[in-house]
């Protein structure tokens, strides 16, 4: 009883672990619009590695978590970002220029 116990304890930390690296995934992608009054970018999610990829998917809108400076990143810039989508809107930690 003790055995099946810690067994079931050790694979729900793996779980939540995992849950927690999937919900900020690291992307590439193409700025569409940025809104420093509302503190929001638009992004087209670029594929990589695929042959014949293109850009013209939808955009889609993300809030900028607090401390990330829009003054850098203009309309037509590609970037990589990584994204939370824990809570009910998705939101950018972290967005860097290519």
């Amino acid at each position: 009883m003790r055995i099946a116990k810690i067994i079931s304890v050790g694979a729900a930390v793996i779980i939540v672990t995992s849950l927690s690296a999937f919900a900020q995934q690291q992307h590439l992608g193409l700025i569409t619009e940025v809104n420093r009054l509302n503190n929001t970018v638009a992004i087209r999610q670029i594929q990589n590695g695929t042959v014949g990829a293109n850009t013209n998917g939808p955009s889609e809108a993300f809030k900028v978590a607090s401390g990330i400076s829009l003054d850098t990143i203009h309309a037509g810039d590609r970037v990589s970002y990584s994204t939370d989508e824990s809570g009910p809107t998705k939101t950018i930690t972290k967005i860097q220029r290519q």
